[in-house]
């Protein structure tokens, strides 16, 4: 899995990806990404993905707004360059297991 903190990157990893990306955004200072991130390695593993950490420490990071995150975490899936789906984190409980696993099995 590898991961990047800047939109050149991300750009060139969605745009050169022959299958679907799932992508974590995340922040290392939030206790909700801290407990997610686990849950999100896990199960990626299981399922015929891309999978990608999105590290967006500072709030001034043109991916927050680009890809119009407003809490984190956030799973966003994309096909052919663009979203498809998304997941987003609830701002007093992030992400459950539960909710990404039905995420996952949807697609």
């Amino acid at each position: 899995m590898k991961e990047v903190d800047n939109e050149d990157d991300l750009a060139s990893i969605i745009a050169g990806a022959s299958q679907r990306v799932v992508i974590l955004f995340y922040a290392s200072w939030c206790p909700f990404c801290r407990s997610f991130l686990p849950i999100f390695e896990k199960y990626v593993q299981n399922f015929p993905v891309q999978s990608l950490r999105v590290k967006i420490d500072d709030e001034m990071n043109p991916l927050w707004e680009k890809y119009e995150v407003m809490v984190v975490p956030t799973v966003i899936l994309f096909y052919d360059g663009s979203v498809q789906r998304r997941l987003d984190g609830v701002l007093r409980s992030g992400l459950s297991e539960y909710q990404f696993k039905h995420f996952l099995e949807r697609l």
